[in-house]
């Protein structure tokens, strides 16, 4: 099949950026990384600068690969990500435009590439637990109701691929930050920090510039690990009830 590419092109973040029209030879059973990587040897046989993008394992686990295909983040396949979306879900003479993920919080490196350390300073801020837990103990040593192990490994499928913030018109993080601070907060192990996590985090991510949340579902939509809307409001919870705690703590201390 022959495809006609609009790619968007930017050297860097500093940079004005735009479309570039290429076309590329595939067949069906290329992943869409793979059609890249043909277009790039095209290119760097004429001398040109081939097309950046993002990714490592290759096959939905890490979450490197995600840009924006005809305006869809991750493309038209539900519940997959770029690196394991494959050209028979394309036909011939398909035209498809690529962009990267468009949010303040992740500036453009080059081309398809952004800066997602947003979401690694995020989890710097709370994303774990600190308590030490010694040796590696037995699967079953820690009892855990089944409803709650269940709920806490859905949002733990969070791979951190930033289409949430990409498909969000408000470029909202919320679909990332409730997977996180949800599947500590689900656990014995993350209890002792629940409520200094959710105030943690998400002072984090309204520092980092990322935008607010009205419930439009557009990030669960495009998510590759299909994370719930609803972690959102369990975010919410957390975070109201945390922040109630530190105003009551505080005017014990100040009455004091």
């Amino acid at each position: 099949m022959r495809l006609k590419l609009h790619v968007w092109r930017q050297k860097n973040a500093a940079s004005a950026g735009r479309m570039v029209r290429y076309e590329v030879d595939a067949n069906e059973h290329m992943s869409f990384l793979e059609m890249l990587d043909v277009l790039n040897e095209s290119l760097i046989e004429k001398g040109e600068e081939p097309v950046a993008f993002d990714h490592d394992c290759r096959e939905g686990i890490c979450g490197a690969c995600g840009f924006v295909i005809n305006g869809v983040a991750h493309g038209p396949m539900p519940g997959t990500t770029v690196c394991q979306l494959h050209m028979r879900h394309f036909k011939d003479g398909d035209e498809l435009y690529l962009e990267p993920w468009r949010a303040a919080a992740f500036p453009v490196v080059k081309d398809l590439i952004v800066d997602r350390g947003a979401f690694d300073r995020i989890i710097a801020a709370g994303g774990y637990v600190s308590a030490s837990t010694g040796e590696a103990q037995d699967a079953n040593a820690t009892l855990i109701p089944k409803r709650d192990a269940d709920i806490a490994m859905d949002a733990a499928q969070c791979i951190g691929c930033g289409a949430c913030v990409a498909a969000c018109p408000n470029a909202s993080a919320a679909l990332f930050l409730s997977a996180k601070v949800s599947h500590l907060g689900l656990l014995p192990q993350g209890q002792p920090e629940r409520k200094e996590r959710a105030l943690k985090m998400v002072a984090a991510a309204n520092h980092e510039l990322f935008g607010g949340c009205t419930n439009i579902g557009e990030c669960e939509a495009v998510c590759p690990k299909h994370i719930r809307l609803e972690f959102i409001a369990r975010r919410n919870r957390d975070f109201l009830k945390a922040s109630c705690t530190f105003r009551e703590e505080s005017a014990v201390a100040g009455a004091g």
